[in-house]
C-alpha cells in the first residue's frame, strides 16, 4: 500500500513533511530522517498532497475527508481548513495573487481559493 504518498521540503531545507495515506497521518522528519511528529486528524482521512509555502505554511490534502488542513510549521496542530474541495490530491500556494490551487482526482478540474 502506501507508507509514503507524497513529500515536501520546507523552504529552511530543515524539514521534510510526508503524508501517509493508509495510516492517515502527516509525517514531520528532520533532514536525517528522525521523525519530529505526526499529525492526525478526523478531518484528515487519506492525506495525498502536501505543499509548503515559502512563509512554511503546510498544507495537506485529505482524499476522502474532502478537506484541506493548514497545520503548523512543527506539524502537531491544525491552524485551519477548507471543506468541501471533493476529492483533493495536489496543492499549491501562489503567494504573488494570493491563491490556493487545487488539483481534483480525477475530473480534470482545479479548485481555486482566494486567500484573504
Amino acid at each position: 500500500m502506501f507508507a509514503v504518498h507524497k513529500c515536501a521540503v520546507s523552504p529552511a531545507e530543515d524539514r521534510i513533511y510526508m503524508t501517509n495515506y493508509d495510516q492517515h497521518k502527516l509525517l514531520t522528519l528532520a533532514m536525517d530522517g528522525t521523525l519530529i511528529s505526526t499529525f492526525t486528524d478526523p478531518e484528515l482521512k487519506c492525506p495525498w498532497g502536501v505543499h509548503v509555502t515559502p512563509a512554511g505554511q503546510v498544507l495537506v490534502c485529505g482524499f476522502t475527508s474532502n478537506t484541506v488542513i493548514q497545520v503548523v510549521r512543527e506539524g502537531k496542530t491544525k491552524l485551519a481548513q477548507i471543506e468541501g474541495v471533493i476529492h483533493p490530491i495536489s496543492i499549491c500556494v501562489n503567494t504573488n495573487i494570493d491563491q490556493i490551487t487545487v488539483g481534483l482526482y480525477n475530473n480534470n478540474e482545479i479548485m481555486v481559493v482566494e486567500l484573504q
